[in-house]
């Protein structure tokens, strides 16, 4: 399938999309991570020099005629709900005030307390860091360098201005930054997770702007990848409550681990029954990533994880649709109270 159809198929699945989460998943099955003009983008390392070029300037000019469409089409939807909605919704104005109702913590936040309580009974100290991180942090020091494929699997929100350095400043993609700005105030052995929110541009039934992720990291001199197995499957039967869980690594690749795997957990009950659903990815820590940290890849080793909150959150109460947890429906919000 050329450019030029992908982007005559993007512009009718848009115009045919009826609401705005509709449109949302039709813009994922072109510019998600496994998106049709997505994986024209992962295969241009392949190419040699100058068909690389040549290529990536052809990709970039479709995906700009797909975000013009999909930009359009998106403003036609919301201008034609604010007028329903103006059409239909009258306010009272002299209908007597309601009464404040008992609150409860969130379900993602009720997700990332219970994973802190594991973590720390096991010995993992908790970071927190700058949701504003420097390019550098961000990307360069966990060995995605300038024009890395990795960088456009994770678009992100850029901001205006750099930081002290010079160096271009964002929204975290991850909480993986804290592993080097940690290792930078704490020589090893170092054990810690790190929780928080973290944005990317994707949204859609899976996918959030913002979202929450929890890194872990644990380096020191005799750690091996059966001890992130271990941790990690206990942390897993201890989350669900269920000591019968399987788990299994499958190798894959992330930048800043070598080697890589992703983390799958078999469903025995439930709705997800007879399946392996990935719910983490994780590896032992890039020799490139323990240099930035300022340690040597020669006497120090290490294994790195990170889980994002929502999804542990989804299969633990069953959500199939993750937008519900930022939609503030109390009907919704209640089940967890």
């Amino acid at each position: 399938m050329d450019l030029e159809l992908i982007v005559c198929e993007a512009k009718h699945a848009f115009s045919a999309a009826s609401d705005i989460a509709a449109l949302e998943n039709e813009k994922a099955r072109f510019l998600g991570k496994t998106g049709k003009l997505t994986k024209f983008l992962k295969g241009i390392g392949q190419l040699d020099p100058d068909m690389r070029k040549k290529e990536g300037a052809a990709i970039n000019v479709a995906k700009h005629q797909i975000d013009m469409a999909l930009q359009e089409r998106r403003q036609v939807l919301s201008d034609a709900l604010l007028d329903a909605r103006l059409a239909t919704e009258i306010i009272d104005v002299t209908l007597p005030g309601r009464g404040m109702g008992n609150g409860t913590l969130h379900p993602v936040l009720k997700t990332w307390e219970r994973v802190e309580y594991i973590f720390r009974s096991i010995g993992f100290d908790v970071a927190d860091g700058p949701e504003i991180e420097s390019e550098w942090f961000n990307f360069t020091a966990l060995n995605s360098p300038e024009n890395h494929p990795a960088r456009s699997m994770q678009d992100t929100f850029y901001i205006e201005g750099n930081d002290d350095t010079g160096k271009p400043l964002l929204l975290r993609t991850h909480t993986s930054p804290m592993q080097v700005r940690y290792a930078y105030m704490k020589k090893p052995p170092i054990k810690l997770i790190a929780p928080g929110r973290t944005y990317r541009v994707d949204f859609d039934a899976t996918h959030s702007p913002m979202f929450h992720q929890i890194e872990g990291l644990w380096i020191a001199d005799d750690v091996s990848f059966s001890d992130l197995k271990g941790i990690y499957t206990d942390f897993l039967r201890k989350f669900f409550e269920n000591d019968d869980i399987q788990v299994r690594f499958r190798p894959s690749y992330f930048p800043f681990t070598e080697p890589s795997a992703e983390i799958d957990m078999y469903f025995q009950t439930g709705k997800n029954a007879g399946k392996w659903l990935e719910i983490s990815g994780a590896g032992q820590v890039h020799p490139t990533v323990l240099r930035n940290m300022g340690l040597d890849p020669e006497c120090h080793v290490g294994f790195a994880f990170g889980s994002g909150l929502e999804r542990l959150t989804m299969l633990r109460y069953g959500v199939e649709d993750l937008r519900l947890f930022y939609e503030n429906d109390l009907r919704f919000l209640r089940q967890f109270m």
